[in-house]
């Protein structure tokens, strides 16, 4: 499919699409519309950042609208965040706004009074994170007897998250006769095995899923944990950014490293489990609108942002799988824009390193700060097996503010 006008989609959706800015579909869409328009069990496999909701909102968006809106559901999508969930209901209002269907979220962090209230005005379509959608159900505020399509979308991190049990507790209760459109970006074992038990003879494709997306550089920073701040610091300083995402491994973290970011002079704020949901929203539209340059957020709090220009993923501390390493630098290089991910590295994570070496199919750069100590004390201690002295490549142009020096890095081959 070359243009969306391939697709025959309704009038009042294609005027969606056309406003929404879109042309081109993405292979992913290309892919997906054509099968989930025929009816058929779907199974993705795509990175964030390639138009999976685009592929599975607009055939849903075709198939409700032959019938018109409806008081109950029919179309209930499963996504494993708040935030995930608002940008799909965000997606279903941008292309869906010449028709009139309806959706509403459903999640927790935020009353349940509302939501209700949403579902007994009637609604066509439902983004749920599954904690939330079990409470409704259980107390019969939400019916889903009349769905035909559900949608488990980035399937993999609802496993990661322990929600498989509560999926499998859903699924049992809607409709056996549907359409199921599964996405994941990775396939582990109990996503394998779950794929099995609830699609019915899918048409399975996988987009870009070898590796990381191919207008992404990687590279590490050698450092003692204590001297990461001061790195990180020195490393702004240096370098031209555009928007800077900054992944910690714990919430109080995120929150102390914002803070000391803020206190340093950069506009950065934090996005953790322990707010609410306003404030992540907060947080999100003022790094998407520009009030913030860096988001130092968790990986759980961080899923689905969608956010673009991020030119730069610091993965502050390694991730604990290679699977969570896409998923974070999937945030990056998007739209066939360079993007780069930088990861600091203490002694401990050099397994790790070689998984995603492996993964890559190719070794890792290895950088310094030219004149930053790598350790809290100032002593220079490097893994010599692991670490050599180079020049580091130019940095990407900034569009964050002007900087007076160049980076003055060199990379550790």
């Amino acid at each position: 499919m070359k243009t969306f006008n391939d697709f025959s989609l309704d009038a009042r959706i294609a005027r969606g699409v056309q406003a929404a800015g879109f042309s081109t579909p993405t292979p992913i869409q290309a892919e997906a519309i054509p099968a989930i328009l025929s009816g058929q069990d779907v199974m993705g496999l795509a990175q964030t950042g390639t138009g999976k909701t685009a592929a599975f909102v607009l055939p849903i968006l075709q198939r409700l609208i032959k019938t018109g809106h409806r008081s109950l559901p029919r179309a209930l999508i499963i996504a494993p965040t708040r935030e995930l969930a608002e940008q799909i209901h965000e997606s279903i209002r941008e292309l869906g706004r010449f028709t009139n269907l309806s959706s509403t979220t459903v999640y927790g962090g935020v009353s349940r009074s509302a939501q209700v209230r949403a579902l007994r005005k009637g609604v066509d379509i439902v983004v749920a994170c599954p904690g939330r959608l079990l409470d409704l159900m259980g107390d019969k505020s939400i019916r889903l007897h009349r769905l035909e399509v559900v949608v488990l979308d980035e399937a993999d991190r609802m496993c990661d998250m322990g929600f498989l049990p509560d999926i499998r507790r859903i699924l049992r209760a809607v409709p056996a006769q549907r359409q199921t459109l599964f996405f994941s970006a990775t396939m582990p074992d109990d996503i394998r095995h779950l794929s099995r038990e609830i699609l019915r003879k899918p048409v399975v494709f996988q987009i870009g899923m070898t590796a990381p997306a191919h207008t992404v550089s990687h590279a590490i920073f050698p450092v003692e944990r204590r001297a990461k701040t001061s790195l990180l610091m020195a490393w702004l300083e240096r370098t031209a950014t555009g928007r800077v995402l900054v992944f910690t491994r714990t919430k109080r973290q995120a929150e102390r490293l914002a803070r000391d970011l803020e206190r340093a002079g950069h506009r950065a704020t934090a996005l953790q489990g322990n707010m609410s949901q306003n404030q992540r929203q907060r947080a999100i539209r003022g790094f998407r609108q520009g009030k913030h340059d860096i988001l130092v957020a968790t990986d759980v709090a961080a899923r689905g942002i969608d956010v673009p220009d991020i030119t730069h993923v610091i993965n502050y501390d390694m991730p604990d799988t290679v699977d969570a390493y896409i998923h974070r630098i999937g945030r990056t290089g998007r739209a066939n824009k360079d993007g780069e991910a930088l990861t600091f590295v203490t002694g401990s994570d050099y397994a790790m390193v070689r998984s995603i070496e492996r993964l890559l199919k190719a070794r890792l750069e290895r950088r310094r700060l030219q004149g930053v100590s790598l350790t809290p004390n100032g002593r220079k201690r490097l893994n010599d097996s692991e670490t050599t002295d180079s020049s580091a490549p130019a940095s990407t142009q900034s569009t964050r503010r002007p900087v007076q020096s160049r980076r003055g890095g060199r990379s550790w081959r």
